[in-house]
């Protein structure tokens, strides 16, 4: 896998930056994308230090000046990408996520969640995917969570029934369509996308009541995008389990 090329968002802290480290040891060359320049090069180092093929690109989502220089660095360095991990993502409603804020959520707030988390996601796919549609076998992660399942949402007796945060939950909800979507809109190419639910995990956002580990959270996305022409497409995963859209 040494001419692999991967990018991973968000790649300087928890799941993110295990994920590029998982990939990392599978031989493949991973950027790792971050929206600031210090706490990204810092990780890289400590990437670089395990003997990994990792260098950073800083890439904030909502900025398209550096979603455009990202297809530009990634074309003249490689010419290609074979794996994009949509990792960044932001919850900003409320450190509680036992309450709804349906009735109480401020459209700024909205605004902010589906930006970060599904509209620029959707633009820097789509600027990538001419990349991704050279590769061999290109692969598309999408970091969800089981907060975007509407089965889940709308069944009183499932465990995430008492939490919803609605602009979270909403954002990954549409980030789910959008799997599904871009899934068959390409049917017969080599490239295949996929949800991933990674799992409460102690991140800052997962907090430490979390009861998953940060490299059990990295799993499903590595799993993801290292799946054969046989593996998932257009589906909703946790740990190779199906989840209910």
């Amino acid at each position: 896998m040494s001419n692999k090329i991967a990018l991973v968002t968000g790649a300087n802290k928890g799941i993110g930056y295990e994920t590029a480290r998982q990939l990392g040891k599978q031989g493949i060359t991973v950027i790792a994308a971050a929206r600031n320049k210090v706490n990204g090069e810092a990780a890289v180092e400590k990437l670089k230090s395990e003997g990994l093929d990792v260098l950073f690109l800083q890439l904030d989502v909502n900025n398209e000046d550096n979603i455009r220089f990202a297809y530009d660095f990634i074309n003249e360095r490689y010419g290609k990408l074979d794996i994009l991990v949509n990792n960044a993502g932001i919850q900003v409603e409320s450190d509680d996520w036992s309450i709804n804020t349906a009735e109480t959520i401020d459209e700024k707030v909205l605004r902010q969640t589906f930006d970060t988390n599904f509209i620029n996601v959707v633009k820097l796919t789509n600027t990538l995917l001419p990349l991704l549609k050279k590769s061999e076998a290109g692969r598309i992660v999408n970091l969800s969570s089981i907060l975007g399942s509407l089965n889940l949402h709308a069944d009183s007796s499932s465990p995430i029934y008492g939490s919803k945060l609605f602009a979270y939950d909403a954002s990954k909800t549409a980030l789910n369509a959008y799997t599904v979507h871009l899934a068959a809109s390409l049917k017969g190419t080599k490239v295949k996308v996929n949800s991933a639910h990674p799992g409460w995990v102690k991140t800052d956002m997962g907090t430490d009541a979390a009861p998953m580990n940060v490299v059990d959270g990295a799993k499903t996305s590595v799993e993801l995008a290292l799946i054969d022409e046989n593996g998932p497409n257009g589906k909703y995963i946790h740990l190779g389990q199906e989840l209910p859209w």
